[in-house]
């Protein structure tokens, strides 16, 4: 394969194991860089990934970082939009990895499961 070669990221995604949105994703956080088709298409060079393959997984991925900070502020109250826009990312993205972290709360405050009394008298 030729290390001027575009790929597609559906390429992309087969050669990390991953879904295609999660290329987009990483697309948006900065992870990876794409060039533009006139079309508006992403697409990326052959020699960037093979470079991070090289590079091996990263041991401090931007969710790594900010996971126990994030759990803290919704263990304050925050809702997981305030903590997301705190940390500069999507809702979707914050509340994977609250949902890691943490109970996530219902609607009505309180943990999922429970009723919104705070549970039996």
């Amino acid at each position: 394969m030729n290390d001027d070669e575009l790929l597609r990221p559906r390429e992309v995604a087969e050669i990390f194991g991953v879904r295609p949105t999660t290329i987009a994703r990483w697309a948006r956080e900065g992870r990876l860089t794409p060039l533009y088709t006139p079309g508006g298409h992403r697409r990326y060079l052959h020699r960037h990934i093979r470079a991070m393959l090289d590079e091996g997984p990263e041991t401090d991925t931007f969710e790594q970082r900010i996971a126990g900070d994030a759990a803290r502020l919704y263990d304050q109250g925050w809702t997981i939009r305030q903590v997301a826009a705190r940390f500069g990312c999507s809702y979707g993205v914050m509340r994977r990895i609250l949902r890691t972290q943490v109970r996530l709360r219902n609607r009505g405050g309180s943990p999922r499961g429970l009723p919104a009394g705070g549970g039996a008298p």
